[in-house]
């Protein structure tokens, strides 16, 4: 009888199912699986056969559950199968060694009833195979419904965490702005002046807000480009119209060179729009009162690049490589949210380009967008 044979040998039974998990790579049993997984199993299995050895079917199903996987009608296998499959999860295993841990015990039974030359009955393993399958497909369904739950939180504190950041920047803005206008309206200052420019700033601020989170839902899954072919003049004397005031608002140079008159760009004008912005923003931020920013656009072989410089302090090797992550701020001004330079890159990457710098510590940075040019490679 199996179940015999699962009780004298069940010792040996247990050794070889730790002894295939220790040998599995990055992989050794722990107090709570010698504790809950294969010999809490065993246990069922060899209920769920005793039970039908006295012809108790009832009983026996009771544990083992039925053979069509009812939810509705899961034994103890199910149950403990599921507790074991969401610890397997908390201890950072993956799905295929939820499945590997059943699939040791079966073959250990096989293994060891040969070398011990122990014959079952066809029902016997009809037994053990339902047990087996009603313990995996717990184990591996309460695995991914927990994996689901965890990784829904993580987006969910993401998402929350991002919103907070948000509306944080929107109220201080929206604040400043209130009171500036406030002052005004009392009649004691006027719309020339520090206090007038309290509010352009404030403003324009909002602005920069808004339009980095309109980019950042256009690049999100799902969403369909509006790409047209434009001339690259003509937004570049957009971009500087848009950009001025708040080059004059942080007392920041804007030089920007000429466009040739001939040069289109194919591509979605928005997020290329907010790339440029976000990339001026930057720039007129690091730069500060009295500092120089330059953006220029011209032809390559077959791209199209356009250069945003700065002269702030630059950045390191370092910084350079992480300066396009999301809330990630260099230097000494921590203003923002840290997701501008970040929406940027992606805003340019939807648009089948790049985003690079070059920085040197102490000798400013150069954003430099490159996007293939569709016209002349079609040609």
């Amino acid at each position: 009888m199996m179940h015999d044979f699962l009780i004298d040998n069940r010792a040996e039974l247990e050794r070889r199912c730790r002894e295939k998990v220790a040998n599995r790579p990055d992989r050794s049993p722990n107090k709570q699986q010698l504790e809950q997984g294969i010999p809490m199993f065993l246990d069922q299995l060899i209920h769920t056969l005793q039970a039908e050895c006295r012809g108790a079917e009832a009983e026996a199903l009771a544990v083992s559950g039925p053979s069509t996987g009812d939810p509705e009608r899961r034994g103890e296998v199910g149950m403990t199968a599921s507790i074991h499959g969401a610890d397997l999860l908390t201890l950072g295993y993956s799905i295929s060694e939820v499945v590997h841990d059943y699939g040791d015990l079966c073959q250990a039974v096989s293994d060891l009833s040969i070398d011990l030359n122990e014959a079952f009955s066809i029902n016997e393993f009809r037994t053990l195979n339902r047990c087996l399958d009603n313990g995996i497909a717990e184990a591996v369904t309460a695995f991914n419904e927990h994996r689901d739950l965890v990784i829904a939180d993580e987006q969910a504190l993401e998402v929350n965490e991002r919103l907070g950041f948000f509306a944080h920047e929107l109220r201080n803005h929206l604040s400043t702005a209130t009171l500036a206008l406030a002052a005004i309206k009392s009649g004691n200052v006027g719309l020339v002046g520090p206090t007038g420019s309290v509010l352009d700033r404030s403003l324009v601020s909002l602005r920069g807000l808004i339009d980095q989170s309109l980019a950042d839902v256009r690049i999100g899954p799902g969403m369909k480009l509006h790409r047209t072919t434009f001339s690259l003049a003509n937004f570049i004397r957009e971009v500087k119209y848009s950009a001025s005031l708040e080059a004059d608002l942080m007392k920041c140079a804007f030089l920007v060179e000429q466009t040739p008159s001939l040069l289109t760009v194919y591509a979605d004008k928005d997020l290329l729009f907010s790339a440029v912005g976000n990339l001026l923003q930057n720039a007129f931020k690091f730069s500060g009162k009295g500092g120089v920013v330059t953006l220029s656009a011209d032809a390559g072989t077959d791209n199209i690049l356009i250069k945003v410089k700065d002269n702030g302090p630059g950045l390191s090797a370092e910084a350079t490589r992480d300066i396009f992550l999301p809330f990630t701020q260099s230097g000494a001004n921590k203003s923002g949210l840290g997701l501008g330079l970040s929406i940027a890159r992606r805003s340019v990457e939807a648009n089948d380009g790049t985003l690079t710098v070059e920085s040197e510590l102490g000798q400013g940075c150069i954003f430099i967008i490159d996007l293939p040019d569709k016209l002349q490679q079609n040609a």
